[in-house]
């Protein structure tokens, strides 16, 4: 059995809970994937948690929206939130199914992150999957 944690900002909620939901709907197939779920204000908290909880779970999956606004703002939080996420990832050899979305306007985060067409939380969530067990595959052939 794999356990997931999926790190959701509820920053915007409507975009965070579709994504959750594709996120959650995708891993439900997976009698072998156990998932909890945690909330966190912003994205900028994410790989916090992530980071806090690394030993108890074998995969992540980061969830969230930025909105491009007037100010310097969207890139600072886009850039290092990005940035750390792969860090931990790299650093703590875990996948991190990535679907925190980057985006100029709300228009754009709601058709990203629509439940019925081209969820990125269901993508993030197959993301993480995949990893986990190409990374089984690859040590039971080492072990084997």
């Amino acid at each position: 059995m794999s356990k997931v944690l999926i790190v959701s900002s509820n920053y915007y909620q409507t975009i965070s809970n579709n994504l959750v939901n594709g996120a959650k709907d995708y891993l439900k197939d997976f009698p072998t994937i156990e998932f909890e779920h945690s909330y966190v204000p912003g994205c900028f908290e994410i790989p916090y948690i992530i980071n806090a909880n690394n030993e108890y779970y074998e995969g992540f999956i980061a969830l969230g929206c930025i909105i491009k606004g007037e100010t310097y703002h969207f890139e600072l939080i886009s850039n290092e939130v990005t940035r750390k996420i792969m860090d931990l990832s790299i650093n703590n050899k875990k996948p991190i199914g990535f679907g925190i979305l980057t985006c100029e306007n709300l228009d754009q985060a709601i058709q990203r992150s629509d439940p019925n067409h081209g969820n990125k939380g269901k993508e993030a969530a197959l993301a993480c999957v995949r990893l986990i067990n190409e990374n089984k595959s690859i040590k039971n052939k080492l072990n084997g």
